[in-house]
Formats: structure tokens, C-alpha cells, sequence
């Protein structure tokens, strides 16, 4: 039996099944993946909307994550850049502070920020040294706190806690109190410290579709939602079926396979908001952040800074990470006059709103590796998908690889491929 006659079938078409696929392919297989939506990419998709394009969430890819270096084409992608720092807007007071040593533009402003003390700067550079000296599994084999817990264990002010870490890792984790695992907290930071938060030029959706575009020998079904997956077949919601020898499930698993049931994952949620604004409130591409507590508005960034050139409109988006039971004209309302009240920014049309209730896995022990084998669901049904691990686009891919292992591990061990040829013929 050839390898391109095996049924390998990869449910989900984001990071992880794009690149379980193209792991496959590279082994001399032809799997074919059903996607739910009309479009590659899960989580990380970017839309057009009236001339702009508005990723599905404000996002960012760090230059640094090992998997993303070894499956992206870095040069097509055509990346900009974004400023290794944040303006902080804090009691009525515009802060920019960042990191000097990659920025030296930033070294007055972040001197003179007020923000943070000058042993809270020494001490983030002792972080920074400390980390370059350490593998990302070294990092996820620490002892695990909280990431607030960690910060105030490093005897950081409270004033850079509140005023930088906080509003700025809130973002990163999507959730306020900072009680993610202090191991993604340094691993983050050491990607950041050695690399770059980037942004392709056409959207973050593009990595997606290079992903997709890279695959050869992968058949994608689109606006194909699967109700449920046995070892030898794939029941679609519509009530087709689909023969399967291998199943690799790089979505959420729990109301697909039986003895999973009752077992749903923790996920966290938040708000984007896409307005047009006549002028940018922030010069460059650098994020900005509201640190005052009572704030709901979490980050804003201009996208319309990523255009090399003059632009008529200005794009800006606004993220909302605390629980809130605002509906979506109330959030809008409230949006528009912390903006001004905090920033002194004004927007005018809203283009888009997105209620992302799965933008995370909520997960407690974080790991960075996982095995081919630790994959493995049974003999014929793989998972995927970064709520494996941690939630990072590293993650994501390094899964997807992970899983596709585990299947190709599987197949050509010979331990089933008796069993499976016996039902092919």
C-alpha cells in the first residue's frame, strides 16, 4: 500500500493541522483536513473590511519562537516590526518606555518615564541575561507560580508591576490578575528579549495562508464540520462519512471522541474593537497601554502604523481582556470615553467588533515539549493544538509536528499496518 492511499485525516485547519500536514507531506503522505469555517488560519485569520484589514484580535508573532523560524518564511511574510517597548498612558501622564539595548531611540524616554525605579531597570536587565542562558525547556521545567507572584519574588516595584508588567503581560495572557504560569511569563520574556514582536504587512491571517500555500499533496475541505471521530471514520455533521486509517484532531476534542466527553477545555475570552480615526494618538509601531485599574480598555495599537506610507485613515484597535457584562453598544460607548478620558484619543467609524471566546487555552502546568507518543489518543487518533502546551503560535506548531510524528511513528512501526492494509483491501 502507498503511503498517499493512507486516510489521513487532520480535523481543524489552523496552526497546529497546517502543520501536521505539512510534517506528512514531508514523509510522502497526502492527508486531507476538514475545516469547520471557509477559511485557513483558526484563531489567527485577518479580514477586509472597507479597505482595511483587521486581524481577528490584535496579535503579534515573536521572531524568536523556534517552530515559527522553521516553518515560516520570514522574508515573504514581509514583517514590520513593532517598537521593543509600550507608551503607557497612567493618571493623565503619556509614558514611552522600552528597551534601550535593542532601541536606542527609546533610552531618554524610558530614563525620564517615571515609570519604575532604577532598580526595577537593573533588575529586567538581569532578567534579560539570566534567560539568554536558558533553553525554552529549561525555562518549562521550573518551579511554576504565578506570574504576579514571581514579579513580586524578584522584588520588582510595585509601581513597574502595576504601571508595565501588568497592563502589558494582561495582554500577552489575556486575563488581568496575572495568574498565568510564571514559566510563560519568562519564556515570553526571553522571546521578546532576543527577538522581535512582529506583524506581516497584509495581516496576521498571512502566515496562515502561507502555511496553506506551502502544502502540496493536502486536500482542504472547507465549511465542513465534523460531529464525531471513531478509529476508522470521521462522521460529518451534515451525516456524510469519511474513511479514516489515522485521525489527527488539532481543534478542541472533547465533543468529538466518546471518552472524552465531559472533559471541555478552560478557555479565555476577549474583546476587539476596530475603529478609523482621523490622526494616530501614538507615533510608530508601538503598542499602547491604559494602567489605570479602573480601566476596562486593556491595549490600543495603530495599524495603520505598519503602511510605509503617508495614509488618509488612521486603523487603531482597542482589546478588552477583564470579564465584563456590557453588551456591545455599551462597551463601544465605554471604549470611546476611556479613550479620550485616558488618552486623549478620539475614533470616529467602528468598523468591526469580535467577541473572541476561545482566544486561549486556560491551562495550570505548562509544558514547552511534548512527545510523538504523548499525542497518541489510541492507535488511530492523534491530538494537536496548543492547548497541549501553552498557548503560543510556537505551541501551536510544535504540536501539530508532534502529532504527525506520532501518526508516521505509528504507521511505519508496523504495528497496525497488518490491520489497517487487511481493511484497505
Amino acid at each position: 500500500m502507498d503511503k498517499k492511499d493512507y486516510k489521513i485525516n487532520i480535523i481543524g485547519a489552523g496552526l497546529s493541522g497546517l502543520a501536521a500536514a505539512k510534517v506528512l507531506e514531508n514523509h510522502g503522505y497526502h492527508p486531507e483536513i476538514y475545516e469547520a469555517s471557509d477559511a485557513v488560519g483558526g484563531r489567527i485569520k485577518t479580514d477586509h473590511v472597507k479597505g482595511h484589514r483587521l486581524d481577528r484580535g490584535f496579535q503579534v508573532l515573536l521572531s524568536q519562537y523556534p517552530k515559527a523560524k522553521q516553518y515560516l518564511d520570514f522574508d515573504k511574510l514581509n514583517l514590520k516590526s513593532l517598537k521593543p517597548g509600550a507608551v503607557i498612558f497612567s493618571k493623565g501622564k503619556k509614558s514611552r518606555i522600552g528597551d534601550p539595548l535593542r532601541d536606542s531611540s527609546l533610552l531618554l524616554s524610558s530614563v525620564f518615564s517615571g515609570i519604575g525605579t532604577l532598580a526595577d531597570k537593573w533588575k529586567i536587565l538581569k532578567l534579560n541575561l539570566e534567560l539568554k542562558k536558558l533553553s525554552p525547556e529549561d525555562i518549562f521545567q521550573e518551579k511554576e507560580t504565578t506570574t504576579m507572584e514571581y514579579l513580586k519574588q524578584k522584588g520588582f516595584s510595585e509601581d513597574i508591576i502595576t504601571n508595565f508588567f501588568r497592563p502589558f503581560f494582561s495582554g500577552i495572557f489575556l486575563e488581568p490578575d496575572l495568574r498565568t504560569s510564571s514559566r510563560m511569563f519568562r519564556f515570553v520574556f526571553k522571546m521578546f528579549g532576543e527577538g522581535e514582536a512582529v506583524i506581516p504587512a497584509a495581516g496576521m491571517g498571512d502566515i496562515s495562508q502561507q502555511l496553506a500555500g506551502n502544502l502540496n499533496n493536502t486536500k482542504i475541505h472547507f465549511n465542513t464540520p465534523v460531529e464525531q471521530v471513531t478509529d476508522s471514520t470521521l462522521i460529518l455533521k451534515d451525516g456524510r462519512e469519511a474513511k479514516s486509517h489515522f485521525t489527527i484532531i488539532a481543534a478542541e476534542a472533547s465533543s468529538l471522541v466518546s471518552n472524552l466527553r465531559n472533559q471541555q477545555m478552560d478557555w479565555k475570552s476577549c474583546h476587539c474593537f476596530y475603529f478609523t480615526s482621523k490622526t494616530a494618538g501614538i507615533d510608530g509601531r508601538i503598542i499602547g497601554l491604559i494602567a489605570d485599574d479602573s480601566a476596562l480598555v486593556n491595549n490600543i495599537f495603530y495599524h495603520s502604523s505598519l503602511n510605509d506610507s503617508e495614509v488618509d485613515q488612521h486603523l487603531i484597535s482597542v482589546t478588552i481582556v477583564k470579564e465584563t457584562e456590557l453588551d456591545a453598544k455599551q462597551l463601544e460607548f465605554r471604549i470611546r470615553k476611556e479613550l479620550k478620558e485616558y488618552c486623549d484619543i478620539e475614533v470616529d467609524e467602528l468598523l468591526k467588533h469580535y467577541e473572541i471566546k476561545k482566544a486561549l487555552p486556560d491551562l495550570n502546568s505548562l509544558q514547552y515539549e511534548i512527545m510523538p507518543t504523548e499525542t497518541r489518543l489510541n492507535n488511530r487518533i492523534f491530538l494537536a493544538g496548543d492547548q497541549l502546551l501553552n498557548g503560543s503560535q510556537n505551541a501551536a506548531l510544535l504540536s501539530g509536528e508532534r502529532a504527525a510524528l506520532g501518526v508516521i511513528e505509528t504507521l511505519e512501526g508496523g504495528a497496525i499496518t497488518a490491520e489497517i492494509t487487511s481493511e484497505y483491501r
